[in-house]
């Protein structure tokens, strides 16, 4: 039998969380059994399931990190606390056979918080198409050493980083989100950008969080223009390279 990848959900918007698990299935080539999904939301962590998957990927959300604790459900509580549990069980570990994870936009500060970076509102990016620029160490890196220097993602993001946190290896930055990529050893990776979508599905999301104050609603079609007429190429390069890397495996 094989221990596939695990699609962890969120997201409480079942559409946008089902629109998400297809688009990481697309871009990473793999059909449903080895792309295997749970709804975090709804559910907690399963017993086992670092044992029965060979890795993890964390979708967006929109829950913040900085959402003052006041106002946090119980549900946004204990789904944290599920995903600091992979973050730790994915970080430098003695297991030759530990998992590998991959957190994307919300996750990144799930992972920052919990290394003990500092995540704030002061660096949020507009919804649509940004560049994104690999550091220094980004060219030895297994996953981002292939792709090219300067690169167009999507973003839509309410907090960010200025600094990378202990331990972590920058990966990738630009003005507007210092913090865009690092690393964690060699099996947990972190990035503010989405890798996933492309730009027609990304417009779908738009629709899903228009008035969720990532922009303004007038603005929709505008920005929707914008991400349409993108050319967003090597996020889904680096989605196979981790496919590849930390995929379905023989167990």
């Amino acid at each position: 039998m094989t221990a596939p990848l695990l699609y962890v959900c969120v997201r409480p918007q079942q559409g946008a969380a089902a629109a998400e698990y297809h688009s990481f299935r697309t871009a990473m080539r793999l059909d449903e059994a080895d792309l295997a999904q749970h709804d975090l939301v709804r559910e907690p962590l399963p017993d086992g399931v670092f044992e029965r998957c060979s890795g993890f990927l964390i979708g967006g959300s929109p829950f913040n990190v900085t959402d003052p604790e006041s106002t946090k459900t119980d549900v946004q509580r204990r789904l944290e606390a599920d995903l600091e549990r992979i973050a730790t069980e994915c970080a430098p570990s003695t297991r030759a056979d530990a998992p590998a994870a991959l957190f994307t936009c919300y996750g990144i500060g799930i992972v920052t918080r919990l290394l003990g970076g500092t995540v704030s509102r002061a660096y949020p990016e507009n919804t649509g198409p940004v560049t994104i620029e690999l550091g220094p160490d980004a060219g030895s890196d297994a996953l981002f050493g292939g792709l090219a220097t300067r690169f167009t993602a999507l973003t839509a993001h309410k907090e960010g980083a200025a600094l990378t946190p202990p331990g972590a290896t920058l990966l990738a930055e630009n003005a507007e989100c210092p913090v865009q990529a690092y690393r964690v050893g060699d099996r947990l990776y972190a990035t503010q950008f989405h890798p996933e979508p492309t730009g027609e599905a990304f417009t779908e999301r738009m629709a899903v969080y228009r008035d969720d104050g990532y922009f303004a609603a007038n603005d929709y079609d505008l920005i929707a223009g914008r991400v349409r007429a993108a050319s967003i190429t090597e996020p889904v390069r680096l989605l196979r390279s981790f496919a590849r890397m930390f995929g379905p495996v023989s167990v």
